[in-house]
């Protein structure tokens, strides 16, 4: 059985980003999900001179093993202008300094949603590139435009095209679980 880890990339304890992220990986049959929330990984803010004085972070470590011990990974990015939250990057900043690839050469899926139109695209086009240069192997994707009028709490994403949409994203994930 795969095991996937998965997470928003967002401190909100109302993540939409998480949300979605959870409600993707649920639509995969027979697999093993660790999902995580950020605030559970919250450290100094990442700079060389903390790492020569403390050394890295047992959190920072505990988040890379749950990458390290997944197939594969599922990440919903939330969009603070117009780029990550400062929660994800401050994990993403620890973390590569532990090892390279940051993302093992898993398959991943990234998702994006928020409530406007655009689904945080400009962080979701950073983080597809981003993820894809630091060793993640993007092999499905999706901004969710207007989380509030495409996303219900019971049903999920209620607009049958995006809903369509996200269903082949997580088909092409699925098919790279099983090449793991």
């Amino acid at each position: 059985m795969s095991k996937v880890f998965v997470f928003g990339a967002s401190s909100s304890k109302q993540s939409i980003n998480k949300q979605l992220a959870n409600y993707a990986a649920n639509l995969i049959p027979e697999v093993d999900l660790n999902a995580v929330d950020l605030n559970d990984f919250e450290m100094p803010i990442y700079s060389i001179d903390k790492e020569k004085a403390t050394g890295i972070p047992d959190l920072a470590k505990q988040f890379k093993a749950h990458i390290n011990s997944s197939d594969g990974i599922i990440v919903s990015f939330a969009e603070h202008n117009g780029s990550y939250t400062t929660a994800f990057k401050n994990i993403l900043d620890w973390i590569s300094r532990l090892e390279k690839p940051v993302w093992g050469n898993k398959p991943m899926l990234v998702l994006s949603t928020s409530q406007g139109a655009r689904g945080a695209a400009s962080v979701h086009q950073a983080a597809v590139l981003g993820c894809g240069y630091m060793g993640g192997e993007v092999v499905g994707q999706m901004s969710l435009p207007s989380f509030d009028q495409n996303f219900d709490s019971t049903a999920g994403i209620v607009d049958a095209e995006l809903k369509a949409e996200l269903a082949g994203q997580v088909a092409k994930f699925i098919a790279a679980l099983a090449l793991v």
